[in-house]
């Protein structure tokens, strides 16, 4: 006889009757799924002395492994089961208790902010109540399960108990974002908003869905730093990096100002150690928090490719020197403008420069594209300045080289995140982007950790679920409750640097990103090697057009942002209208919506929040959704994850109906058609995209990408307008590649989900 050691010590028999009825109750209503079959393959894995939760996680393992592309539905019963586990977990038996109970004891647990008790009556407690849906949590699918029990939802991470359950989290984050709103009215934004996430018209990142009702009040994706050319100003920033990476925040590094290695100091009183020592500083202060078990810390630091130094920036993140030359566990961005592009195209030379020895040209490189041209040239022939010159093919080579070969060093075109941004480039230029490459915001840099005139970018995030969405004017209800709900949040949570909080409520910016385009594409009989970009440009045009819309009336309920003067939406320039006019070779240019009233009324009234689209990557919010991720085409049908907390496997939206519809990463010749959808996309898009490109070796000869192939498909994305280039995938032929790994080379440790989950999502 089998018997079983409960939670208190005692010991019971195996009551096969009981786990019949679980694994019965999972199975409900669930075609092609069996009850024995998951009944058969558990029962082989029990042993005498078992204990009570193993026999939950026996039964949810055995669904588990049953997924697969012909039975895709035990996904819902390996989650149904943990809902099970976790509602015995969380309330001692099936049925939830009142709203109202859990708060307090998770309030005076310390999981839950005591904030929300003041805010809400025992009256609107009893009507949330009765309002939420606990039946949604059986429609989570295994993976989305997994994700909320190992990183969203409240619990004491050293003994792996759980406080709540995924529509009680739901609910929370409802409540708290909307408690400042009017009471006659805020009950239905709670609602409406609960409903929203809850069934996820809106997908919420990583720092919200796990921090928004708890004392933690720092829920900002995103955060920016820019360091200065001195000592002061790159403590400061190493201190505010260690500031956010212990809230759970992505790290972009602004790092160009820093002087090259022998440049004079003192009045050459020393001679400069270079920017290496400097970036293992950022390293060191990046990697020191875990982000509170939810995630590793991670960044991206940027440089211009014109840095006198930068032949041995390129190589900082491969594997062929020693750690003295190699500063590896972090990414780096590469910035490009188009003085660069034309010197490789004229098969000129590109000129290397300490940003120190020529006066102006770092700050003109992002905010006046003629004035670089023109101090650049200048310096150029300039006989007492230091320089050194590179072929342009070879320096652009070098870097696809290494973008290959470590798939993490990014590109970004400054001249384009200034030109086709919200902001007037000769006020606020855009100097750097983010972790994950999307956000584009203005940032300063800080003299000192108290200074007030440095300004630290964040941005908050979430995303609409394309998949959800069935003509262009769903998006309108969506888009206001996530501007909205991610507008709350700037005014509810806390600053850890006054820099940073200066800047957000003097800019409010959010960046709406998008989930499930895969399974968009596939419902729309479209593809990502033949994409049909008419119908792409028209819903793209409705999503931006209503999160516009939507910031323009909650600056006419409470007030534009005070930096409202400093963006180009006052003079109702809109993203439509600074585009890269290259982009209307893929589609005709049309306006389908009233976009000239609107920009009538933001000239008059004003916009909340300076910024509004960013597209993320969302790996680990996506799964929560049963989403493609992002904008990202699926590796396989089933994908299978490696994270923290063990193999997930997840299996794309509708496979039944839609298999035949899908077109998977690998399956991809090129990624042209891919780089021509972000393209559409970027046109409506006040900030950037986390823009990837993947590559299948076997489809080329002797399985060689050739630079010439890479390199056309970098001038192509310039052409159209592209901001930024995020990782470059590599098919090794072996099966999924988990895109939050980094290149196979590095050890096991050093993998981490640096996405925008951490980033998002």
């Amino acid at each position: 006889m089998i018997e079983v050691i409960k939670r208190d010590g005692t010991r019971e028999p195996l009551d096969i009757e009981k786990l019949h009825k679980v694994v019965t109750f999972a199975c409900n209503d669930i075609s092609g799924v069996s009850a024995s079959e998951v009944e058969i393959h558990s029962q082989i894995q029990f042993f005498d002395g078992i204990k009570s939760s193993d026999v939950q996680e026996t039964l949810i393992k055995s669904a588990a492994d049953l997924i697969s592309e012909e039975t895709p539905n035990y996904q819902w019963v390996a989650g149904r089961l943990i809902n099970y586990h976790l509602r015995k977990m969380v309330y001692g038996q099936f049925e939830p208790w009142h709203l109202i109970d859990l708060v307090k004891k998770n309030v005076d647990l310390g999981f839950y902010d005591s904030a929300i008790l003041e805010a809400y009556t025992k009256a609107e407690f009893n009507k949330l109540n009765k309002y939420i849906k606990h039946d949604r949590d059986d429609t989570l699918t295994y993976a989305a399960m997994e994700q909320f029990r190992g990183k969203y939802l409240v619990q004491n991470r050293v003994t792996k108990e759980i406080f709540e359950t995924p529509q009680m989290a739901y609910m929370m984050i409802a409540m708290t974002l909307f408690q400042s709103y009017d009471k006659e009215e805020r009950l239905k934004w709670v609602k409406d908003y609960y409903d929203a996430v809850s069934t996820f018209d809106i997908s919420l990142p990583t720092p919200v869905m796990a921090g928004v009702r708890t004392p933690q009040r720092q829920f900002s994706s995103c955060v920016l730093i820019e360091t200065d050319d001195s000592l002061d100003s790159i403590n400061a920033s190493t201190s505010s990096i260690v500031k956010y990476v212990s809230q759970k925040a992505g790290i972009g590094i602004g790092a160009g100002r820093i002087r090259a290695l022998g440049s004079p100091i003192r009045s050459g009183d020393a001679y400069h150690t270079g920017v290496i020592p400097f970036y293992k500083m950022f390293q060191s202060a990046t990697r020191s928090c875990s982000q509170g078990g939810v995630r590793n810390g991670a960044a991206t630091l940027y440089y211009p490719i014109w840095h006198l130094e930068v032949e041995d920036l390129l190589v900082l993140k491969n594997n062929k020197g020693t750690e003295d030359n190699r500063v590896r566990h972090m990414d780096y961005g590469v910035q490009f403008n188009k003085l660069m592009y034309e010197r490789l195209l004229e098969g000129g030379d590109i000129t290397l420069f300490s940003p120190s020895d020529v006066p102006g040209l770092y700050e003109a490189f992002f905010n006046d594209q003629a004035q670089f041209k023109y101090l650049y040239e200048k310096a150029e022939v300039h006989p007492n300045v230091r320089k050194k010159t590179i072929p342009a093919i070879e320096l652009f080579s070098m870097f696809m080289e290494e973008r290959k070969n470590t798939g993490r060093i990014y590109l970004m075109n400054v001249d384009h995140a200034n030109t086709h941004s919200s902001f007037d480039e000769s006020v606020a230029p855009v100097h750097q982007s983010n972790l994950c490459c999307e956000i584009d915001l203005p940032t300063k840099p800080l003299n000192d950790f108290n200074d007030e005139e440095g300004e630290i970018a964040l941005c908050t995030l979430s995303a609409i679920n394309w998949g959800k969405i069935s003509k262009p004017s769903d998006f309108e209800k969506p888009c206001e409750l996530a501007v909205r709900g991610l507008d709350a949040l700037l005014d509810y949570q806390d600053y850890p640097v006054k820099a940073a909080e200066i800047a957000t409520m003097k800019r409010r910016p959010l960046g709406v990103g998008i989930i499930n385009l895969a399974y968009w594409l596939a419902k729309n009989n479209s593809s990502y090697e033949e994409p049909n970009l008419e119908l792409l440009d028209e819903y793209a045009e409705a999503w931006s057009y209503y999160l516009i819309k939507a910031s323009h009336k909650l600056a006419q309920d409470k007030e534009p942002c005070t930096a409202f003067r400093e963006t180009k939406y006052s003079e109702g320039i809109l993203p439509i209208d600074t585009r890269k006019e290259d982009v209307d070779e893929l589609v005709d240019h049309k306006e389908r919506l009233n976009w000239e009233v609107l920009r009538m009324q933001l000239r008059n009234d004003g916009i909340r929040n300076s910024t509004l689209m960013a597209l993320m990557p969302s790996e680990t919010s996506a799964q929560i959704a049963n989403a493609t991720n992002g904008i990202e085409p699926p590796r396989s049908f089933v994908s299978i994850k490696q994270s923290k907390d063990g193999v997930l496997k997840q299996v794309v939206p509708g496979i039944h109906k839609l298999k035949n519809k899908y077109n998977l990463l690998w399956d991809q010749k090129s990624p042209e058609g891919y780089l021509k959808i972000c393209a559409i996309l970027q046109k409506y898009i006040d900030q950037g995209i986390s823009v990837n490109t993947s590559y299948n070796p076997q489809y080329f000869e002797d399985e060689k990408i050739p630079m010439s192939t890479m390199i056309q498909h970098l001038l192509m994305f310039y052409k159209y307008g592209g901001k930024q280039l995020y990782y470059f995938n590599t098919y090794d032929g072996q099966g999924e590649i988990d895109l939050n790994k980094l290149d196979d080379q590095l050890p096991l440790e050093e993998i981490d989900d640096a996405n925008c989950d951490s980033c998002v999502l």
